[in-house]
């Protein structure tokens, strides 16, 4: 089983950066894709980032290519997702979820495991 729990949340104004971590309580989180994922009420989670279990490979939204940085430290059984240049638009419960097949999927239903979420509020 493995434990996923973010922080790094919080209020930002418009413009402004945060960075999410993700740590995991698992021994073999180098072998597990990541991801981080975003969900207002009422709409469905939307996908973030993600990167390879090695980070040789990372993807994007549209949405946040060029302002967000996905990243890890195996060593230290983390994921980063670094958020410069904020919307009020990314406003969401940001999560992190991992993926045991290791590779950096988009799809939400490929990932086995989810942190409980952190809240991000960018103001206007």
């Amino acid at each position: 089983q493995v434990q996923l729990v973010e922080s790094g949340g919080g209020l930002v104004q418009a413009g402004g950066s945060l960075r999410l971590s993700c740590g995991s309580s698992g021994r073999i989180f180098s072998s597990y894709g990541m991801g981080w994922f975003r969900q207002v009420p009422g709409k469905e989670r939307e996908f973030v980032a993600a990167i390879s279990r090695i980070g040789g490979r990372t993807n994007y939204a549209d949405s946040v290519k060029g302002r967000f940085t996905i990243s890890r430290d195996n060593a230290k059984n983390t994921v980063y997702l670094q958020m410069n240049s904020l919307k009020p638009e990314d406003t969401a419960v940001y999560y992190c979820a991992a993926d045991r097949e290791g590779a950096a999927t988009t799809t939400q239903y490929e990932y086995d495991y989810w942190g409980q979420g952190t809240q991000v509020t960018v103001s206007s």
